[in-house]
């Protein structure tokens, strides 16, 4: 394995403690018990002038009287105390530091303490773990570098977590024993050393088989984008904890997009992008990384559940229902032999109840769990009870998973309906035997909802690398336009923009008095679309300033004085397109990520309706579908109740090449908003457009 930058933060080959401590429960005390207690094999020297020794070991009175060069060193001292510390670091010539205070001082001067610090290790090339953060646990290689007691023993395993905040930094590695880490990261304040830097390290390692992070911000963007475009090409997938998601506030946007998008759309679609599992809470993430550490290998196919139970069989099937899981239609040939080791009543079905007496249960529940593990439509099972240690019939359950889990090239779970239960003894064993035992229904099913999320991502993620393609000439004229502008564009002009992307746009003229109303509403044909074009008008409609299908000549000339006489003799005459399902269409470009495309209903429903469905522009037509696809919108475009099929591959073709627009010109453009798209059998064309530029 090649070095890497963070070997001396992460994978030390010698350690000084300094601020080591003999006080009982105080941070030097705890960092040396962890320390010296743990089997790190590498060279611990411990370093406090009040000390000539502790616990037998030497320590120091400071790093100059080191015999060796130390890789890094653990700052456990006070923010007073912490510039000079660090500063003796750097000077001994450690590549790498600890810090678990604050950095805030007290009427500090400019620049503060935790820039000062930042400035100094990022000139001598320092990498830090900290400020304000619990330390680093290289659980593979026994270092422990905390200031908050550990249980005797973190579990050894593939996952790499990194966590933004320290509770949630101790939540996995200090209970239970159902997973297994290589790494444990509190990141802190990420004054120099960031999640992304972490996430590279973990992606050079081994023995790392999945990366959990709990997240509040991405303070690098590009690098944290490289690490995960990195993980996508190691098929080492990454589960998140995002926390904060504010929606943004109404007043802020000026578009229905950015009002509808929320704070949390560029992370959505950034984790969409890169095939991100994200999850709402500690106990969907744990449940997820139980799967995710043992098992992500499966094939096609859905998944397959046994119960005991008649009622847990119906608990399931509603929560599965709920979260959108599907069950595996199982062939009739395992269902004949599903149903020759079942008491009569029973039916051989998928969810399957398997329970029907005591006699011979261990031996059907392995007859039916190889079953359905073995059918081609299966890709994952669980078997759902409640398992608590002592009691046989938990005990055969764990010894017909442990079997099937042995034979099987599939994912096996056990599973709890109810998670207060005495079970120590089974989350120890399903672990060492290599699958996951999970407390929860809900939380079962959502974390094998995303083993299969995961695994159509990497199935379809070359179909994700193919754009629409565009005009260098034409890209440059907009973007020579655009910069000239400053705020919206007229709506001609966002249509002629439209248009050049190859966007379909209805036929449309711009008039500012009766005749040449006249002469445009006979070349494009009646029924027309009358709109207000004065300036500064983003939202036409909120002013009366959208009249449509306007049928005849003297209905357009009575509209066009009212709206003349109410807000001027600019309009926008345009084609009526017939009825259809209106979608709306966004871009938002966000300071971090770029360019998002956003899918939503159209429409006054736009602001209603909540689904909305977002991604990193620019998007293929593969990933247009499956935007469209996610929606509840696409049962109206494919026809519903009657009514005619829509033009669904002309929305495809719109959202791409919108998405590629958006791209091409994010150094211009700010907001988009196309609301609505109408698809209807014939035609998908875009109504109404408002873009604001960047400038």
């Amino acid at each position: 394995m090649t070095s890497h930058s963070l070997d001396p933060l992460l994978k030390p080959a010698s350690i000084a403690l300094l601020g080591a401590s003999a006080k009982d429960a105080s941070p030097g005390q705890v960092l040396c018990d962890m320390v010296l207690n743990s089997d790190f094999a590498g060279k611990v020297y411990l370093v406090n002038p009040r000390y000539e020794s502790i616990v037998d070991h030497r320590c120091y009175p400071d790093l100059k009287s080191l015999p060796e060069t130390v890789d890094h060193v653990v700052l456990a001292v006070g923010n007073e105390r912490l510039e000079q510390a660090l500063a003796d670091a750097i000077a001994h010539g450690a590549k790498a530091a600890t810090i678990y205070t604050s950095c805030y001082l007290d009427n500090d001067s400019e620049p503060p303490l935790k820039q000062r610090l930042s400035d100094m290790a990022g000139k001598a090339g320092v990498a830090i773990c900290g400020g304000n953060g619990m330390g680093v646990y290289n659980v593979a290689h026994d270092l422990y570098a905390g200031i908050f007691p550990k249980p005797g023993k973190v579990q050894k395993g593939g996952i790499s977590y990194i966590a933004q905040s320290g509770s949630a930094f101790t939540t996995f590695p200090h209970n239970g024993c159902r997973l297994g880490f290589n790494l444990a990261v509190s990141s802190g304040n990420e004054m120099v050393t960031t999640v992304a830097d972490y996430m590279d390290w973990s992606l050079t390692q081994d023995d790392t088989r999945v990366i959990g992070l709990f997240l509040e911000a991405v303070r690098d963007p590009i690098a944290f984008v490289a690490a995960l475009d990195k993980a996508v090409q190691k098929e080492i997938p990454v589960v998140v904890l995002k926390i904060g998601k504010s929606p943004l506030s109404a007043k802020m946007a000026l578009t229905h997009t950015g009002a509808i998008a929320g704070d949390h759309a560029a992370y959505e679609a950034l984790f969409r992008k890169y095939g991100v599992i994200e999850v709402s809470d500690f106990d969907e993430m744990a449940a997820t990384l139980m799967i995710l550490q043992h098992s992500q290998q499966t094939g096609p196919g859905e998944l397959a559940t046994l119960q005991e139970s008649g009622g847990f069989r119906e608990l399931v099937t509603d929560i599965a229902h709920e979260l959108g899981v599907e069950f595996a239609e199982i062939a009739a040939s395992t269902k004949a032999a599903i149903q020759t080791h079942l008491d009569p009543g029973l039916e051989a079905e998928n969810p399957l109840d398997v329970w029907g007496s005591r006699d011979r249960f261990e031996e059907r529940f392995l007859a039916c769990t190889r079953l359905l593990m073995d059918d081609p439509n299966v890709a994952a099972g669980i078997f759902f009870s409640n398992f608590r240690d002592g009691y046989y019939i938990s005990e055969a359950i764990y010894r017909v998973m442990e079997t099937v889990s042995r034979e099987a090239s599939k994912p096996v779970v056990m599973a709890n309906c109810y998670s207060d239960l005495a079970h120590n003894d089974f989350c120890r064993q399903s672990n060492d035997s290599g699958f996951a035992f999970i407390d929860g229904t809900r939380e079962a099913l959502l974390a094998v909802k995303h083993l299969f999320a995961y695994r159509d991502f990497k199935s379809h993620k070359n179909d994700r690398i193919s754009f629409p393609t565009t005009d260098k000439s034409m890209v440059e004229k907009w973007r020579t336009r655009l910069q000239k502008i400053s705020g919206a564009l007229s709506e001609v002009d966002a249509m002629s923009l439209l248009s050049d992307f190859s966007i379909p746009v209805p036929r449309h003229a711009v008039v500012d008095n009766e005749q040449d109303l006249l002469l445009a509403a006979q070349d494009i044909g009646y029924p027309v679309v009358l709109k207000t074009a004065v300036p500064d008008v983003n939202h036409k409609s909120d002013v009366g300033g959208v009249i449509v299908n306007i049928e005849e000549e003297p209905q357009l000339l009575e509209h066009y004085r009212d709206l003349a006489r109410r807000l001027g003799a600019d309009v926008l005459l345009s084609q009526m397109i017939g009825k259809g399902t209106e979608v709306g269409l966004g871009i938002i470009n966000d300071p971090q990520f770029g360019p998002l495309v956003m899918v939503a209903a159209g429409g006054v429903l736009i602001e209603l309706l909540s689904e909305r469905s977002v991604a990193l522009a620019p998007v293929s037509t593969s990933e247009a579908d499956e935007l469209i696809k996610s929606l509840k919108l696409n049962k109206l475009i494919n026809g519903i109740r009657g009514q005619a099929a829509g033009n669904r591959q002309g929305l495809i073709e719109i959202v791409a090449a919108l998405s590629v627009m958006a791209f091409e010109l994010k150094d211009c453009i700010k907001e988009i908003d196309i609301n609505p798209v109408i698809v209807n059998q014939g035609s998908a064309v875009a109504v109404d457009a408002l873009v604001i530029t960047r400038f």
